[in-house]
């Protein structure tokens, strides 16, 4: 795969079945010039006939708004519009209301719930007139829920009287709280269910720690025993043994906000929906609530109507986003949970969620293919026996389709959409416009393209559980709309890019490499990298559209040099360094360019680029090394007649050991398998790890390269990790935060990542490690693999390594994760000396004609300058003669 591919694999993440500036992008124009259309907003070329052509197509479809209204565009309406390469879309402000996890000030920890207190001056008016002294009275709309687990006997009635009791001893959620009859004539009161597990996680420690109590009534009753019961309460202050004490106000205020916010919550998404359909509502109302700025009003008001369509168009609209589509064919919908198929689609097409073509006049040219893919091939031969042609084309569907294109493009066979649309009848897709929004709010939501709606498919299924942090927002990271809308067409210009590679296009790959060499080299992108130089350490550069283009284009490097064309990819690689100050990938860079300038009969050149790295504070670890190794090969005499002063610590020896063994093969281009000392198979890391345990000294050990070390790494800073720094934490599926891999995760934390490294250094780092893993265990945290490695295994490695070596290593890794976190060696080995104490080794396996990388050889000699015992083992065959 080449270099930097997987990476915008991940920052593209699902691929996208509509991309809103394709056309223009593809446009073989070499003008990349754009404007945004008045009419429908997309990006176009600036071009005077493109501008034309495009306003004739907008003007001439008969676009209808949400409400079913012509929209009606004027000359004046036209006129007003202004063609702008960036779109001038009027910003909404930022309201002044609190995020959910807004700034904080300080928290509190009630019965395991982690209440964040905002600062006074930002409390929201309605929040302020809340008090211990005047909640009595205050009226609450919510549900009963659990229903099924439950007897029916006596059926419910509008109007019937219930009370709320703290259930702590539920072993499934010690905040529950049962719902119980208060008609009930028997002095045991009967259980109708629980409130909902969101608002009881805070009501729960209200009642517990306020002497608040709650009674109410039931407002309506459905029609299904076992759905949710919409039920008022009203909140009563208990008088016991006297008030709380002053110092609680704010954490009870606190609890009170939140519970008032899951209540308004459920308005737009009532508990009786399902789960998914539930967690979709959840993603639109949070986007739109905490970046209000990113959106039109027409946009926000068609993401709003969501939630007033029906159960079934929700689920169905919900199900289809997931799927790979994009076509379907109407009469093959079947959900369990759509009780009515036919009228979810027609209130979704209503509103423009969805697209239902039925009509063979309506259906376009780039259509037809992904419509013939809904055909089986039993009525793709039927169609071509109509037409009479040939049908001994095989059974393969791909060429029975490609078989039936021509007669359509060329206009051959006009009868050919009605053939089509009669087998496949009505067939819908999701529309364009809510394809483009809903995935910008799952990219606002998650921001990132690994993640999406199946997340919280896995959180729920228990497979994996998110450590618990606190989201403290102070800065919003897109500022405002023309930078989301650069990020969106910059990852656009990725998945082409991506796309184009599985296709192996080259006429489009170098496409994508001009535009995003383009964007990045434009004076838009300098202006904003001058600007925000102290920002691009950070991870807010990772969320701009030059940090998109950056990838692109190094991928474009990758192509370029496979293809030998070094000229393009030294121009392309100057480009991003002089584009791009403040990078840790500029060390990858410099170290291309050098080698690339070599390639072309430069050395002289390649040797300068070389020195002018070393000087470069963002040229580190293996790039580092690797440069001065360079220097030390181009730079002999007459170029250089100066021995560099980096020179001896380079040469320095790193201790080898010579292991023999048994080839199973030898093969060029193979992993190398040897036979074991058990006779098994077994690969070089194997062999060396059954070596060091016999004659190698008795060693016990494993092979893990940097996953043992991450490991403990995210184990012994777990609370340094996820501690309370503003912006970094802003969804609760983060497994790290956003400043990981940048230089601002150790400076924000200095003081407090010193403190804790002296505590390992003082040899703590055991009953850390100890606490950490009994607190954690399973819970998601990045580097951390739990099924791997036991905790006597991790215990035994911490105590062997020592204090003094482990605070460095743990140092290195806070103070640069990106550059230290790959090349470890592939063993770590420890044995005791008595109970309490040990050494530890570290070594580097090599198979037959392996070579150590310049990343392997920074590590190796970093941790000999760390006290640690290192080495490398070369596993060769034993010779014929033997």
């Amino acid at each position: 795969m080449l270099k930097g591919r997987e990476s915008v694999v991940r920052l593209v993440g699902k691929r996208r079945r509509f991309l809103p500036n394709r056309e223009t992008l593809l446009s073989a124009s070499d003008d990349l010039d754009l404007v945004t259309c008045p009419v429908c907003a997309l990006k176009i070329s600036a071009q005077h006939h493109a501008i034309n052509s495009h306003l004739d197509t907008c003007l001439s479809e008969s676009s209808e708004t949400p409400t079913g209204t012509k929209r009606k565009l004027s000359q004046r309406t036209l006129l007003d519009s202004n063609f702008l390469s960036k779109s001038k879309i009027h910003q909404s402000q930022l309201t002044n209301n609190d995020d959910f996890c807004g700034s904080h000030s300080n928290s509190h920890i009630i019965n395991d719930v982690v209440v964040v207190v905002a600062p006074k001056a930002k409390a929201a008016a309605a929040d302020v007139d809340v008090t211990m002294e005047n909640v009595s009275g205050v009226t609450l709309q919510t549900f009963i829920v659990g229903r099924r687990f439950f007897s029916h006997e006596n059926e419910l009635h509008v109007g019937a009287n219930i009370s709320l009791l703290p259930d702590p001893h539920n072993v499934k959620d010690p905040n529950a709280i049962k719902v119980l009859s208060a008609d009930s004539g028997s002095c045991k009161c009967k259980v109708l269910g629980f409130l909902p597990r969101e608002l009881a996680q805070y009501l729960s420690p209200l009642m517990e720690k306020y002497c608040l109590s709650f009674e109410g009534y039931v407002t309506s009753v459905p029609k299904n025993p076992f759905d949710f019961v919409p039920i008022q309460i009203v909140c009563h202050k208990m008088i016991l043994h006297g008030e709380k004490e002053n110092e609680d106000v704010e954490a009870f205020k606190c609890l009170w906000k939140y519970a008032i916010h899951v209540v308004e919550s459920t308005k737009n998404c009532p508990p009786g929906i399902t789960k998914y359909q539930q967690n979709f509502c959840l993603v639109i109302h949070e986007v739109i609530r905490s970046n209000p700025h990113l959106f039109t009003d027409d946009e926000k008001k068609f993401m709003e109507s969501f939630t007033s369509l029906s159960n079934d168009s929700q689920r169905l609209f919900v199900r289809l986003y997931t799927r790979k589509g994009p076509w379907f064919r109407l009469s093959t919908i079947s959900y369990s949970e759509v009780l009515d198929p036919q009228e979810a689609v027609k209130g979704l097409s209503a509103m423009g969620y969805l697209c239902l073509f039925e009509d063979k006049d309506k259906l376009h040219d780039n259509d037809i293919k992904e419509i013939l893919n809904l055909l089986t091939v039993s009525e793709l031969h039927d169609i071509l026996c109509k037409l009479k042609k040939n049908c001994n084309h095989g059974r393969r569907k791909s060429d029975l389709i490609e078989s039936l294109l021509p007669s359509f493009v060329g206009g051959l066979c006009p009868h050919l959409t009605s053939l089509v649309l009669d087998k496949t009848g009505a067939c819908i897709r999701i529309s364009s416009k809510a394809e483009s929004l809903i995935w910008r709010a799952e990219r606002l939501f998650f921001l990132n393209g690994e993640q999406n709606l199946s997340t919280f498919l896995l959180v729920d299924l228990g497979i994996v559980k998110y450590p618990t942090y606190d989201c403290i927002i102070s800065e919003q990271i897109f500022p405002g709309q023309d930078d989301l809308l650069a990020y969106e067409e910059a990852i656009e210009v990725a998945q082409l890019m991506d796309e184009a590679l599985d296709g192996n296009n080259v006429e489009l790959v170098l496409r994508c490499i001009k535009i995003a060499d383009s964007r990045i080299s434009s004076s838009s992108m300098k202006t904003m990298e001058s600007t925000t130089s102290e920002l691009v350490a950070t991870f807010y550069s990772s969320f701009s559209a030059s940090w998109v283009y950056s990838k692109v284009v190094l991928l474009g490097v990758s192509f370029l040099e496979r293809e030998r064309r070094y000229n393009d990819a030294i121009n392309l690689l100057k480009r991003l360094l002089n584009c791009f100050t403040c990078d840790g990938r500029r060390g990858y860079w410099t170290l291309r360019l050098s080698i690339n300038l070599e390639h072309t009969g430069y050395p002289n050149e390649s040797l300068t680029v070389a020195e002018d790295g070393l000087q470069d504070p963002w040229v580190r670890a293996g790039s580092r090394m690797a440069l001065q190794r360079r220097i030390l090969r181009l730079g002999k005499p007459p170029r250089r007649w100066k021995t560099p002063s980096f020179s001896a610590s380079i040469k320095r020896k790193i201790t080898e050991v010579h292991v023999q063994g048994r080839p199973l093969n030898c093969e060029m281009g193979m992993k190398n398998r040897f036979y074991g000392e058990d006779g098994e198979q077994c690969g070089v890391e194997q062999l060396a790890l059954q070596y060091y345990a016999g004659e190698g000294g008795g060693w016990q050990g494993v092979h893990t390269e940097s996953g043992i070390w991450l490991t403990i790494f995210g184990l012994l800073m777990w609370d340094i990790i996820f501690s309370n720094v503003p912006n970094v934490f802003r969804t609760r599926f983060q497994t790290a935060p956003l400043d990981m891999e940048t230089d601002s995760f150790y400076l924000a934390r200095k003081s407090c990542i010193e403190s804790h490294l002296q505590k390992i250094h003082d040899g703590m780092g055991e009953e850390i490690l100890i606490t950490s893993w009994e607190s954690h265990v399973g819970t998601a945290c990045r580097g951390v693999n739990w099924d791997r490695h036991s905790l006597t295994e991790l215990r035994a490695a911490v105590t062997c390594i020592g204090g003094p070596c482990l605070a460095s290593l743990c140092r290195h890794l806070a103070q640069d994760y990106r550059s230290w976190s790959s090349g470890m060696p592939d063993l770590l080995l420890w044995r005791f000396h008595g109970e309490y104490r040990g050494e530890a080794k570290l070594v580097e396996v090599k198979g037959p004609r392996d070579r150590l990388s310049e990343q392997q050889r920074a590590w190796l000699l970093l941790l000999m300058d760390c006290g640690f015992n290192t080495e490398v083992c070369k596993v060769s065959p034993v010779p014929m003669s033997a």
